[in-house]
């Protein structure tokens, strides 16, 4: 039923898509739609060039800032959109991605076990529709390959998941907000040799998408591949606007939000995340290295359910949005599917599941973004944050599963 009902709504979704296209046109200048493609195809255009050194990059809103995958993936939209001046086929490219990615979301829900009632949010987003079809931004290759990872980690398909991981983070950093709880579930779920062989696996990636670019000036490309120190407009911002630009350029606002996400990160990892292992911080991390016992390992593993999987990669990224010192419009990629979940982890009643996701809705579609308006998004962050943590609070441990064991000896171990 949910399958046919789900089928039902990605059909008129479609439809929906289809008149997006064709109304709204991506260069029709009253629209001002364009932002960072002509960037992206100006950008990859020197590479399929021969330029190899990225600090030579660069497009009409400046230097390359994004991994490898980034630019191999507009390279090929560069060839098949007529070097990006045929944009109705780039939009139409980016409505079938929409369109696959969403049906990896509903399988996901499903996976986790979340209630019909949920679906109907996952495609009514006006700003995420434009994300998609009128920006064309890489955020949305990016949320694809993150919900690729839940998809296959809740199938435990764990060498999938971490190669679409890794080539996640290649496609843009903001990826690398869900690692905390990536690491945490391959400790958990897998010996400790696999959950290794799985962390080597995503750095051959990333050194494999990055070798082009390595023996011109690998310096050049980590620095801005994966740019830490970016320092992003006051006016561009979506989440912070209800401070004064002083105070949100101030070193000691951002080391507050560095300092805010640690803390999540530690509360959450030790309170939900490592509830499979039934260990505190402390004793994870000593006996981590550890061979387990075979039946420990399994015990540990069977915990780490689909459920548990989507929720702490989804609550790992949405800390790490809640303590950005700037978001912009379309960090909502990651934010659209993955609120209606969180949300319903909180223990939410469905009217305030509906009531805070359209509060958010209308934030993020404020433009250019007011005090009301990012007081709202900071506001709905922070709901889903604690809500998830508290809603959670007794979730995660089977309770019909037998105590772990941890002084027989003679149990096989598994390295």
């Amino acid at each position: 039923m949910v399958m046919l009902w789900g089928s039902d709504k990605g059909a008129k979704d479609k439809a929906s898509r289809e008149n997006i296209i064709q109304k709204v046109p991506y260069d029709r200048p009253y629209y001002y739609t364009e932002i960072d493609w002509e960037a992206y195809m100006q950008q990859v255009s020197q590479y399929l060039n021969g330029e190899r050194d990225y600090t030579l990059i660069k497009g009409g809103t400046g230097p390359l800032v994004y991994p490898a995958a980034h630019v191999y993936i507009y390279s090929l939209l560069y060839k098949v959109t007529d070097g990006g001046k045929n944009i109705l086929l780039a939009q139409a490219i980016f409505a079938w991605l929409y369109l696959g990615i969403l049906t990896i979301v509903m399988a996901c829900y499903r996976m986790a076990r979340a209630p019909p009632y949920l679906f109907p949010l996952l495609i009514l987003s006006k700003r995420l529709h434009s994300i998609f079809l009128l920006r064309l931004f890489n955020d949305c290759f990016a949320v694809g390959f993150l919900f690729l990872v839940v998809y296959a980690y809740q199938h435990r398909i764990w060498t999938v998941g971490s190669v679409a991981y890794s080539f996640g983070v290649g496609t843009k950093m903001s990826l690398l907000l869900a690692g905390p709880a990536v690491g945490i579930i391959l400790l958990q779920a897998l010996p400790l040799r696999r959950a290794l062989n799985a962390a080597f696996l995503m750095a051959q990636v990333q050194l494999t998408i990055a070798w082009p670019f390595i023996p011109r000036n690998p310096i050049g490309y980590i620095s801005r591949a994966f740019e830490l120190s970016r320092q992003f407009l006051y006016k561009w911002t979506v989440n912070w606007r209800f401070l004064d630009e002083k105070t949100f350029l101030s070193r000691e606002f951002a080391i507050a939000l560095v300092s805010a996400n640690l803390g999540f990160l530690g509360l959450f990892a030790a309170t939900r995340w490592l509830k499979p292992s039934r260990q505190s911080i402390p004793e994870f991390l000593m006996d981590i290295w550890k061979p387990r016992p075979l039946l420990v390992q399994q015990q540990i593993s069977s915990r780490v359910t689909a459920s548990f999987t989507m929720t702490a990669i989804l609550t790992s990224m949405m800390v790490g949005l809640l303590c950005a010192r700037s978001l912009h419009y379309q960090f909502y990629a990651y934010i659209a599917w993955s609120s209606p979940f969180l949300l319903w982890k909180s223990k939410m009643h469905p009217v305030g599941i509906y009531a805070v996701w359209a509060a958010q809705e209308w934030a993020w579609n404020v433009y250019p973004s007011t005090n009301a308006s990012s007081a709202v998004v900071v506001a709905c962050l922070f709901i889903q944050v604690l809500g998830v943590w508290w809603g959670t609070r007794e979730a995660g441990v089977d309770t019909r599963a037998p105590p772990i064991d941890r002084s027989g000896q003679s149990h096989k171990h598994v390295q």
